[in-house]
């Protein structure tokens, strides 16, 4: 019997990358910075990580040896609800970003969910105690409860990623969603801008909280009363985003006294509003500038082409998969629980100086 096959009759897959970080004595992200892009790692270190996975044959797919010791490796994702949300390609970009991080590190990822209903929540929740998973990555959405139980007290290593749970104790990758807002209105005053429309996300949500919360502090800091930002919204989800964005040009055409700028929370919002606007004769950016928030690549190719705050998704994505792993072999308590990657401002067409 070859002694290099298991019951299945398959070659083993090799050690866990766990193994090789131990071994080497260095964090999983490390090891997995190694392995990907050895430019981002010192000689040293690189050396000590290629003899430690020599020595235990290591191979990035360790998925069978991992299900023969018991220790599952497969990471799931849980998603905010549906894959559909809009134009956005938010959950795409994050999804292909993570997967492609957890391939190099030797893990595959599961999507938990197509929903966020009870039937789905007790199905991720089974997941989570029944061992079938080794880590979660939760996007956009609170921890999942149901029964008394919680993914909290799961035991899994869990981060959060676009939500910052770290008040409550949980690693979190996040954007500076207020910073960037703030920022993005103060561009609109200097451009002369002093009426303002916010289109928003569900209220109390955390990016609606820190996105709105950005304007007001750029108001404040131009002098400007907070009454110089109408908003419109406030009841449906960010997966809503076109519905939201129609309602809000009939809620625009309804005031006495119209704004010059549009702010919007996310990209469907803004494409959306200027399709319905421009049919009431408005004209983009002569007449109303507009901006929103996501970064989607199809903002490129809107009519005017459309100005948004782009999230780092991908890095984003990267550095959540890196703390994961961290986490999962226990490799060093993080020196603090929340990770804040900058978002960029990209203008386009559809910004310009108010009318006097």
């Amino acid at each position: 019997m070859n002694k290099n096959k298991d019951v299945a009759g398959e070659e083993p897959s090799g050690a866990l990358m766990a193994d090789v970080a131990r071994l080497a004595g260095v964090a999983i992200s490390t090891v997995s910075r190694a392995l990907a892009n050895p430019g981002r790692v010192n000689e040293k270190t690189r050396t000590k990580i290629n003899a430690a996975a020599r020595q235990l044959g290591y191979t990035p797919n360790a998925m069978a040896r991992g299900l023969r010791i018991g220790k599952s490796n497969i990471i799931m994702i849980i998603l905010p609800g549906s894959l559909y949300y809009g134009v956005s390609q938010i959950i795409p970009q994050v999804l292909q970003s993570i997967n492609k991080t957890l391939i190099q590190g030797g893990y595959n990822l599961m999507i938990a969910n197509l929903d966020r209903d009870e039937a789905s929540e007790r199905h991720i929740l089974d997941l989570a105690f029944g061992g079938s998973v080794r880590g979660a990555i939760i996007l956009s959405s609170k921890l999942p409860e149901v029964d008394g139980r919680s993914l909290a007290n799961s035991g899994l290593p869990i981060v959060s990623m676009l939500l910052d749970m770290s008040d409550a104790g949980l690693q979190s990758v996040v954007t500076n969603d207020r910073e960037a807002v703030r920022d993005v209105t103060a561009e609109l005053v200097r451009l002369g801008h002093r009426r303002f429309f916010y289109l928003a996300g569900p209220e109390g949500n955390y990016h609606d909280v820190e996105r709105y919360g950005g304007v007001l502090e750029a108001l404040d800091a131009a002098g400007l009363p907070r009454q110089a930002v109408r908003r419109s919204g406030g009841r449906l989800d960010y997966q809503h985003g076109f519905d939201i964005g129609v309602q809000a040009a009939d809620d625009f055409t309804k005031l006495a006294e119209k704004p010059t700028a549009v702010i919007a929370t996310s990209d469907d919002m803004a494409i959306s509003f200027i399709s319905r606007i421009k049919r009431a004769g408005l004209r983009i950016p002569d007449d109303l500038s507009v901006v929103s928030f996501d970064g989607s690549p199809v903002c490129e190719f809107s009519a005017p082409p459309l100005s948004t705050i782009e999230q780092p998704v991908e890095e984003m994505g990267r550095a959540a998969v890196e703390l994961l792993l961290d986490a999962i072999g226990r490799a060093h308590n993080p020196a603090t629980l929340r990770t804040v990657i900058r978002s960029t401002l990209i203008l386009r067409e559809s910004i310009a100086v108010a009318k006097t």
